[in-house]
């Protein structure tokens, strides 16, 4: 298992290494990217899977962002918006499921998708989920255009 702190250029380190790991506990050929505009995360990613030998493949490369988002939410993904970190993001969507109103509001932005890291988010039911994560307590911080939802407590829910 490796972990990260999450240091800039340090995490690329702790990627790699989990990447490593990855290959010799389950002989992976290759990487799947989520990356879809950010050609900062790509080429890290590239690099990482050139210096070892893998494939990287990228599927949601250059699709539109509000399809995208579409996309999922027609696919059953629920996810909660955990992080803010630009304007004109504010302490309001915190917390807040993406759902077609939200993508309504966030096609206003530059990056609708957050793949600029003006957002970040939390996936809590998916189809191939067996059971969907319901966050019981939380809590915001927020101050100058940056704020997280940190989630502190949640359970297991059945699907019905």
């Amino acid at each position: 298992r490796v972990t990260t702190k999450g240091v800039k250029e340090e995490e690329l380190v702790d990627l790699k290494k989990a990447i490593q790991e990855a290959v010799s506990r389950y002989h992976i050929e290759g990487v799947v990217t989520g990356a879809v505009r950010s050609r900062y995360q790509a080429d890290r990613i590239q690099r990482i899977c050139d210096e070892l030998g893998l494939k990287c493949v990228n599927p949601l490369w250059m699709m539109n962002q509000v399809e995208l988002l579409r996309e999922v939410v027609k696919k059953g993904i629920r996810a909660v918006i955990t992080g803010v970190f630009a304007e004109p993001f504010d302490e309001s969507f915190l917390g807040k499921e993406i759902d077609d109103r939200m993508i309504v509001e966030l096609s206003k932005q530059q990056n609708p998708a957050g793949e600029g890291g003006e957002i970040e988010t939390t996936v809590v039911d998916a189809p191939v989920f067996k059971k969907r994560i319901k966050i019981t307590k939380s809590s915001v911080s927020f101050e100058k255009f940056s704020g997280v939802f940190r989630i502190e407590d949640a359970v297991l829910e059945s699907k019905v």
